[in-house]
């Protein structure tokens, strides 16, 4: 008796918080970013200046950036490429989760979301490439107002919903009826429509169902076998292993052209047996790294800014302590990201018209370099062998150190990877290191990551 007593406590106290992360996550006063037109802004690759083509006082060169990926005086373009991430927040009132009871993951599965979004970024340069924007990402409306998305707001709109469903149903904006005779479109048009068809299914691989591939029931389930549990916190680097075992075990046969990499030693990305490159197979490589002790080493500033100005860099994720982001660009000394800490209401990603506005973010978000938690993630997408060999010859040269005392964030090296064990009994705190020897190694990890 005094068990079960126990265990309904424990419920309602879960029950409790709950509730709780839904109404602080759900309600959101956002002031405008400011970004600076003296400055380049680098998002994922691509560069962009936000002064007048008429100013001539232009001096400052962007990091890594061609001629062609520097857009002078055109921030429509920056808002563009920005809203057309896939951007993967807090949900509510979605199926229970594997092994728990919570529908919400509100309050701790930030980092999970930074790790779905990464990986999300790579998928879209697989299947779309760096250049393609969503038609209606000028569209959205910014998150600068008071807003909620919780179950007493959608019984709110719901008698208007249902009055508009019967008059509208049939000229839904998200996908627009197909043509009877295709040869009356033009490449163009059937391009762009084949890769809004991309786009769509690529979001539903991360909806918040059993089903999803990619999605939170996945990744939790997955994190069961490393000793992590819904409700739990998550690090960058285990968020690293999740996401190599759930593109691995994915049984789309869109994702059959895709697998993931993780550095097993935190500092040497090992190549031939461990990382294994076909011409026909693309990698995401994932890299955990610590950019310094208790804070971040400004010695890294400029390593992180180098990093993000790769066109393959698919970006980072870390945050503050406690609270995950992805990082995907930067101005002056201030990292651009996209966060995670909104609760947005369930979405059935299984219909064919789901809408996807709330799968992309408009509204940037900047923090010092100065904030930023030493533990982190790194990103890059590789679609072939050759590709493989170019980033690792331009890598090696972004990471050579500028004093000779100093040591690279992480080295390429030639040989076969170690044996690690993920699943080894270990208390909370070491199950949060990025990597785990096999005990009859004779070697010693180099630390273990922060709780973020």
């Amino acid at each position: 008796m005094e068990n079960k007593g126990s265990d309904e406590v424990e419920k309602l106290k879960t029950k409790f918080l709950s509730v709780w992360h839904n109404v602080k996550y759900s309600w959101a006063l956002k002031s405008k970013t400011s970004f600076s037109r003296n400055s380049p802004v680098l998002l994922l690759g691509k560069c962009y200046h936000f002064k007048t083509e008429d100013d001539n006082r232009l001096t400052e060169a962007c990091y890594e950036a061609s001629e062609e990926d520097f857009i002078m005086g055109n921030v429509e373009a920056f808002r563009e490429d920005f809203a057309s991430r896939v951007w993967l927040t807090y949900r509510e009132e979605f199926p229970p989760l594997p092994g728990s009871t919570l529908t919400s993951d509100c309050g701790w599965g930030c980092m999970l979301r930074a790790g779905q979004m990464m990986l999300a970024q790579a998928l879209m340069l697989h299947v779309l490439g760096r250049d393609w924007t969503w038609s209606k990402a000028l569209t959205l409306q910014p998150l600068d107002t008071e807003t909620w998305t919780t179950t007493a707001a959608k019984r709110l709109f719901a008698s208007v919903e249902a009055s508009l469903q019967g008059s509208h149903r049939s000229s839904d904006p998200e996908l627009p009826p197909m043509p009877q005779v295709q040869s009356q479109r033009s490449t163009k048009e059937a391009d762009s429509h084949l890769k809004e068809i991309y786009h769509r299914t690529l979001v539903s691989w991360f909806g918040d169902s059993p089903s999803a591939q990619l999605g939170l029931h996945r990744l939790v389930s997955v994190g069961l076998a490393m000793g992590k549990q819904a409700g739990d916190w998550y690090g960058p680097a285990v968020v690293a292993h999740i996401l190599k075992k759930a593109v691995e075990e994915a049984m789309d046969p869109a994702l059959a052209g895709i697998t993931a990499y993780v550095s097993q030693d935190c500092t040497d990305l090992t190549t031939h047996s461990s990382l294994s490159l076909t011409s026909s197979r693309a990698v995401v490589i994932l890299i955990p790294v610590r950019l310094g002790g208790e804070k971040t080493n400004p010695e890294y500033f400029d390593f992180a800014k180098s990093i993000l100005s790769l066109e393959y860099c698919i970006g980072i994720i870390g945050g503050k302590p406690k609270q995950a982001c992805y990082f995907v660009g930067f101005q002056d000394d201030s990292l651009i990201y996209m966060d995670p800490h909104y609760c947005q209401s369930f979405v059935d990603v299984s219909t064919s018209d789901f809408p996807l506005q709330s799968y992309h973010c408009p509204s940037p978000k900047k923090m010092p370099f100065s904030k930023m938690d030493p533990s982190c993630t790194i990103g890059f997408y590789s679609r072939s062998i050759q590709d493989y060999e170019r980033i690792s010859q331009e890598l090696t040269k972004v990471l050579q150190p500028l004093a000779k005392e100093k040591y690279p964030a992480f080295t390429f090296v030639q040989g076969h990877g170690r044996d690690y064990d993920l699943s080894a009994g270990l208390t909370p705190e070491k199950r949060e290191w990025p990597f785990i020897r096999d005990p009859r190694k004779s070697v010693t990890t180099a630390g273990d990551f922060v709780l973020l």
